[in-house]
């Protein structure tokens, strides 16, 4: 008996697996997607379904006999700033004490390649440490385009060593993505032929998704793999797994061939934007949700964006690598989980 064929003969898991409830919703927030506040199922800091698959026989295997992993990623939304904008970064790292990064915003501030948000080589250095690996998704916007804030050709250079160095670069799906095939595929092509090679994983700008559409548009696109499944209004496990899986279309009756890596934490939903928490609440949920996964050997997916690398965010996703790394966790990129999945 296969994973879809386990959770089918319970109704109420089913429904959770495929998210019946986002089918035909009631109502979607100011960016057209589901939030946690409209779903049914409250408990999402439990995965109850890899709970269930993992008593009833699922035995996910990582390398060198890890008993679970952790997927790295990082979305580049911006990579510079105002004049403006850096001088009041710079002034506000004086006051907190932190002359270094103060004095990088002040350097910025004039030659925008000097701007912390673009130091993708330091990200590397930081996870190497502990090493891990990473994903990073690129936007490839026109400069019409909502929030366009960058050129790929500009940082093609910076690309290009991501990937040489062993990192994943991705499509990071810009507005009207989640649902335009057309346009996604646009996309992934001025990716590709920036680095030279097919691209496999993806999410989507502001995580917009739609059940079952984006699944299907992404399959159809060419991409191996998603990341864009999860709530941004609540960290946890929006359809109650922690493991990767292959979605099921309920209007078609038929399994659909992309490979779900779901989100789990976004270092804006627990610090600024949603949850809003303060940094040893939001340590507290992050090591309860770590070790969950532990718990089920499963893939905890962390979103932590380039411009969340100053600071005192910094130093929390240090913090996230430290202690995955004491657990002995794979702390990887995003095709490497896929590619790993593939292989069992």
């Amino acid at each position: 008996m296969n994973l879809i064929d386990k959770i089918r003969a319970e109704t109420e898991m089913w429904d959770l697996f495929t998210k019946k409830e986002e089918y035909d919703p009631l109502l979607l927030d100011q960016y057209e997607r589901f939030p946690y506040y409209l779903s049914k199922h409250r408990d999402v800091m439990d995965p109850i379904l890899s709970k269930y698959l993992i008593d009833n026989g699922l035995n996910p295997k990582y390398p060198d006999g890890k008993k679970f992993a952790v997927c790295l990623t990082h979305d580049i939304d911006v990579i510079k700033q105002t004049i403006t904008n850096c001088a009041f970064e710079s002034m506000k790292s004086t006051i907190k004490g932190d002359y270094k990064n103060s004095l990088q915003y002040t350097i910025s501030g004039l030659d925008k390649k000097q701007h912390p948000y673009r130091d993708f080589e330091r990200i590397m250095e930081i996870e190497d440490k502990y090493g891990a690996k990473s994903s990073f998704y690129f936007l490839a916007l026109k400069p019409e385009e909502r929030d366009y804030n960058y050129d790929l050709e500009e940082i093609s250079d910076e690309i290009r060593d991501i990937s040489d160095n062993g990192w994943e670069v991705g499509l990071h799906g810009g507005h009207e993505s989640y649902n335009n095939v057309k346009v996604t595929v646009q996309e992934k092509k001025i990716l590709e032929d920036i680095i030279g090679k097919k691209i496999v994983g993806y999410r989507n700008h502001y995580l917009k998704f739609k059940i079952p559409d984006t699944w299907e548009m992404l399959s159809e696109a060419g991409f191996k793999y998603d990341t864009t499944f999860g709530y941004a209004d609540c960290a946890g496990f929006r359809n109650g797994m922690c493991h990767p899986f292959k979605p099921f279309n309920l209007n078609t009756g038929k399994e659909i061939d992309i490979l779900e890596i779901p989100l789990v934490i976004m270092d804006c939903t627990l610090l600024r934007d949603y949850m809003r928490l303060d940094f040893e609440r939001a340590w507290k949920l992050t090591k309860l949700l770590i070790n969950r996964v532990e718990q089920y050997n499963g893939v905890i997916t962390i979103l932590w964006h380039n411009n969340f690398m100053t600071g005192e965010y910094l130093k929390f996703y240090e913090k996230i690598l430290k202690y995955c790394s004491g657990k002995n966790a794979w702390m990887t990129s995003g095709e490497e989980i896929f590619r790993n999945h593939t292989s069992e």
